[in-house]
Order: C-alpha cells, then structure tokens, then sequence
C-alpha cells in the first residue's frame, strides 16, 4: 500500500505531497491519491491512484533517474512526444506529465496514463481459460489499432503480450512506444532495420493467436 512519508529534506514543495511504495519515495502532485504499486520494471514503478478532480482512476509511472542513461532518456522523449497526439480507443493514453519542482535538477520524471488491469502477457500465463470470442476480440483490437498507428505513419517496433495492455471488460490498449518510430519528411520508414522490426512484430502477432487459440 501506499505510505504517507515526510519530504527527505524536510521542506514540503508546493503542490506535491509523499508516498514510499516498494520503498521508493513518490513525490506527486496533490490532486492524486496514490492507492498502491501494481508494477516493477527497468524503468521504475508504475502505482494506481485515484485523481481527485475527476474521482477517475489513473496509473502513475515513476522513471527513476531518467537521464542517467542517453539511449532511455531518448525512449521516454520519444513515448512523450508521440502519446502527445495520440487519441484512439486501442492505444494507452497519457493523461498528464507532472512538472518538477526544480526544472533544471530534477531527475525523476512522473507519468500519469489510463488504467488498466493487466496485460496480455500475465493472461497467457494465468490458467485463466479464454474462449475463440476472447481471441477473436482481441486481434480485432489490436489490428484496430495498428491501423491508426499506421495510417499517422508510426511503427511501433515492440509488439509483444507485455505491451499489450487488457482490462477487465477485455479491452485493450497498445502501450510503450518508447522504441516507435515515424515515417522521415519524404515519407520513407520503411528501411531494412524497420522491416526487421516489422518482422519480429509480426512473430509475435502469431504467438499471441497460436496462444490464445
């Protein structure tokens, strides 16, 4: 669960207040209520909550030291940048990005996304049974939303169960597109490295159904 904590330095920032979850200290802005950790990855910890101006639940993704390292420092640009335009019902959406309240030390960087319950990948490996309807819904969905990725001429290039995202009314969202990459000015993305990707993708497009079948 989450534990209200004292500020390390003693002195409580404007607008923010602390929680330690896993025993990492959160510092968030006031108007979001931490509930409790629902995940742990290279990245950071990611907690749900509840936002107070809308009561609406919210995933609160914490990069721990996100520019001690170029090549993710580019990743969490680059998920920003895009999450930033993006609005369909099969793609994860970014809700919020908390300002720090040194801008120019600041080294943790706070990501506020939808909600979900799990992810594909945790399904797969549940003995949780799913039937042809749950397959079927599935890919419709996920094709649904390479569709629109492709139509803005965006390649995500890290397709797999873990970034595939449910919840518990079956619906799903593609998330992490810190690896996503657009088509150039002249409309070319399509290189052999892109098609390697595409590729790779595409093997696990067919894991999933020959999975779930």
């Amino acid at each position: 669960m989450a534990t209200p904590v004292e500020p390390p330095s003693g002195i409580r920032a404007e607008g923010k207040h602390y929680y330690s979850m896993w025993q990492t200290l959160f510092e968030i802005d006031t108007k979001y209520v931490p509930i409790k950790p629902i995940g742990r990855g290279a990245y950071g910890i990611v907690c749900s909550s509840v936002d107070r101006e809308t009561n609406e639940k919210v995933a609160i993704k914490r990069i721990n030291n996100a520019f001690e390292n170029r090549i993710d420092a580019l990743r969490t640009l680059r998920e920003l940048k895009l999450l930033r335009h993006l609005r369909h019902e099969n793609i994860i959406g970014l809700k919020d990005v908390m300002m720090p309240v040194q801008r120019r030390t600041f080294k943790d960087v706070y990501l506020v996304y939808e909600l979900m319950d799990t992810d594909l990948h945790q399904i797969i490996k549940s003995s949780q049974a799913l039937s042809n309807d749950h397959c079927q819904y599935f890919l419709f969905q996920l094709l649904r939303g390479l569709k629109y990725l492709h139509s803005a001429n965006i390649l995500h290039r890290d397709l797999k169960p873990g970034n595939l995202l449910i919840n518990a009314n079956c619906d799903l969202k593609i998330c992490d597109f810190g690896l996503a990459r657009t088509s150039n000015s002249k409309g070319q993305f399509m290189t052999d490295a892109h098609l390697s990707f595409l590729k790779l993708s595409s093997k696990y497009v067919t894991y999933m159904v020959v999975s779930l079948a």
